[in-house]
């Protein structure tokens, strides 16, 4: 197996990148990409830390992540699994990265920057849901935010509802707790509770 150990060896496999890639770059939020931010739903959130680095899924109603201003994007912490990895990266290192999906849309937005977290109370309270405060406000200094094309997206076929996989053909959270833990967690128990506890605690 050949590997590939230098960038020399990369740039003549692959070439040199075309204006198209490089023209789309910018170091503030624009005008078009204010759209595609206010029309996301989801968002993943890549952090790196000490222990390596992390991947997680934000999602909120479209628009979550909020524009204060051309260089500055905040983002809700809202209830999770309560482990915090992304959040324990982000106080040791500042370097994060986002991926927004938009719904119907092959085209991705990813944006790089450095970011904190806050408590500042007026902050919380401004992103209060159904009575509930997140308890930390990431808060993002953007240096650079560009499009993805959509090839990923096309071939995965993504939004085609029609290749929507059957919930029924994988393991549920349930099973696989049961399963890594000898059965001490009741799997079956934990996934008849789940639906209404997530109802309960959603923000």
């Amino acid at each position: 197996m050949s590997i590939i150990t230098t960038i020399e060896q990369l740039e003549s496999i692959y070439g040199q990148t075309g204006i198209t890639s490089t023209a789309k770059v910018a170091d503030r939020v624009t005008p078009h990409y204010r759209i595609m931010i206010e029309k996301s739903p989801f968002v993943a959130l890549a952090t790196c830390g000490p222990e390596g680095l992390d991947c997680s899924p934000r999602g909120d109603l479209p628009g979550f992540v909020r524009i204060h201003d051309e260089k500055t994007l905040m983002m809700p912490d809202r209830r999770g699994n309560n482990r915090v990895d992304s959040l324990r990266n982000i106080v040791r290192d500042p370097r994060i990265g986002l991926l927004f999906l938009i719904p119907g849309s092959g085209n991705t937005l990813r944006v790089n920057g450095i970011g904190h977290l806050s408590t500042a109370p007026d902050l919380l309270e401004s992103f209060r849901m159904e009575g509930k405060l997140p308890r930390s406000v990431l808060v993002m200094t953007v240096q650079e935010i560009y499009f993805q094309c959509a090839r990923a997206i096309v071939r995965a076929d993504l939004w085609n509802a029609d290749k929507q996989v059957d919930p029924r053909q994988l393991p549920t959270p349930g099973q696989i707790l049961a399963a890594m833990t000898a059965n001490d967690i009741d799997g079956a128990e934990y996934d008849r509770e789940w639906p209404e506890r997530a109802r309960k605690s959603m923000w």
